[in-house]
């Protein structure tokens, strides 16, 4: 009788294809949005222009950023109850009908409201994968894997920004860019459907439906306020939102300390560690956004450079950006120190945008890539830094909400910002002088985003923070 042997499967092996197989899922979904934002951020000019549209600039920057700063709010605390893969196809599939519709729109009004939507899905993805590298490994590996995690994000940012200008002027424009990403997106949720396991809470708690409105009144309120402010014939109406905003944001935090299912859990919203970086990162994005957004204007409108040149120019700095996550996350692992990665991260983006202030029509290319390329240093580490501190600093159940909550801050500052620099922009007489005073109000952002930072605890990344909430 022929024996049959039997082959032993081991656990540990298929645990490990399983891990594999999430970060390969998890890379791919993190290039796909880093490549369109790269891509978008070098077009967005063209796409202005054809659509008459620089009036209503800040608010394709504004409101987007405040449906996405609610949705990556809600969509981390869900993510904690129904598991990480359910909330990121939903807002892939949300991401993926928005770049469609916005290859439909005729006007800029359109155009920030297919982006506002689209904002819902996208915004949300990125701190969703970094929640998944938090569920995979132990504190100790998830430094490292966290700012490996840039890798895709740097592979995207090396021809994003050219592969930007170079669709922007081809035969098939803009619109181009946003009917690329959806076939790349469905590659991306295939993976994320087929490699992310199925996990979530045992108990399905309430989902904090009241929190989550009054979070929207107050940011809502909030940055209407402060655009209006700036409009003489709405200063009343303004002051009397940013009022409202108060009161609102005084509500937000009794609901969430009586609430069964904080959207935004009492232990995140105190710690200390946790509200000081978010803070920060809030007040930077004013630095970030002159960078990011407004140096392409000021390199193709007022330098005049095309839009593929100008894609080259803010190469270096994307690359660095994306970059300089994994060094500052293999750093984190060896040392367990971050304070003085963010004190020089900060005093270098400060110091390179009171130098963009100094921006003319005639500076040379070469300085302006090398200034942009010198904060992209800076600017690299912040996000990998504020992500990792956010899981450090609370219990693990929280990760989810901790990591959507530094996100959340983020876009904030996102929001609220294009008001402020908006208005600083409008002061001035001609572009160039606009765009300088944006570079200005960002440095001045900094400076205070630089002080606020120098007061960080440190905490320690190999002891899991015990849950306040079960002793």
């Amino acid at each position: 009788m022929a024996q049959v042997k039997i082959v032993s499967i081991d656990p540990s092996m298929v645990a490990k294809r399983k891990v594999a197989f999430s970060v390969t899922a998890v890379f791919i979904t993190q290039f796909v949005s880093f490549l369109f934002i790269n891509a978008r951020n070098i077009a967005q000019p063209q796409m202005i222009a054809e659509l008459d549209g620089m009036v209503l600039f800040p608010w394709l920057i504004a409101l987007p950023a405040l449906a996405g700063s609610a949705s990556t709010l809600l969509f981390g605390k869900l993510s904690d109850v129904y598991g990480r893969r359910a909330i990121l196809l939903t807002s892939m599939i949300i991401f993926g009908v928005g770049l469609a519709l916005t290859t439909q729109v005729k006007s800029m009004a359109l155009l920030v409201t297919a982006a506002t939507f689209m904002s819902i899905g996208h915004f949300p993805s990125v701190p969703l994968c970094f929640s998944v590298i938090g569920d995979l490994f132990s504190s100790a590996e998830r430094a490292k894997w966290t700012g490996l995690l840039n890798l895709p994000t740097g592979i995207a940012a090396t021809f994003g920004p050219v592969l930007g200008g170079v669709i922007a002027e081809s035969a098939i424009g803009w619109r181009g860019l946003y009917w690329g990403a959806l076939p790349l997106l469905l590659i991306a949720a295939g993976l994320v459907a087929t490699a992310f396991p199925k996990n979530g809470a045992q108990a399905k708690p309430k989902v904090d439906i009241g929190g989550t409105a009054v979070m929207i009144i107050a940011a809502t309120t909030l940055i209407f306020g402060f655009s209006w402010v700036g409009q003489p014939h709405r200063i009343g109406a303004g002051a009397a939102l940013l009022v409202i905003s108060i009161v609102a944001w005084w509500g937000f935090i009794a609901i969430e300390k009586k609430a069964e299912a904080p959207i935004l859990d009492p232990q995140v919203l105190f710690n200390r560690t946790f509200i000081t970086a978010a803070g920060a990162s809030l007040l930077s994005f004013f630095g970030l956004l002159g960078i990011v957004a407004y140096s392409p204007i000021f390199v193709q409108e007022v330098m005049g450079v095309s839009p593929t040149v100008s894609g080259s120019m803010q190469t270096p700095f994307t690359m660095i950006v994306a970059f300089m996550g994994i060094p500052a996350g293999f750093l984190l692992a060896r040392t367990g120190k971050y304070k003085w990665m963010f004190n020089v991260g900060y005093l270098i983006v400060t110091l390179t945008l009171f130098a963009m202030w100094r921006f003319t029509a005639v500076t040379p290319i070469w300085l302006f890539v090398l200034v942009t390329a010198v904060a992209g240093f800076g600017l690299g580490a912040i996000p990998t830094i504020n992500t990792l501190v956010a899981q450090f600093a609370v219990p693990r159940r929280l990760l989810g909400v901790a990591v959507g909550a530094i996100f959340f801050f983020q876009m904030v500052g996102l929001a609220v910002a294009p008001s402020i620099l908006g208005l600083a922009q409008n002061s001035a007489t001609d572009l160039e002088g606009g765009l300088k005073l944006v570079f200005l109000v960002g440095a001045i952002a900094m400076v205070l985003s630089t002080a606020l930072i120098l007061t960080i605890p440190e905490v320690s990344i190999d002891v899991e923070v015990v849950d306040k909430a079960i002793i």
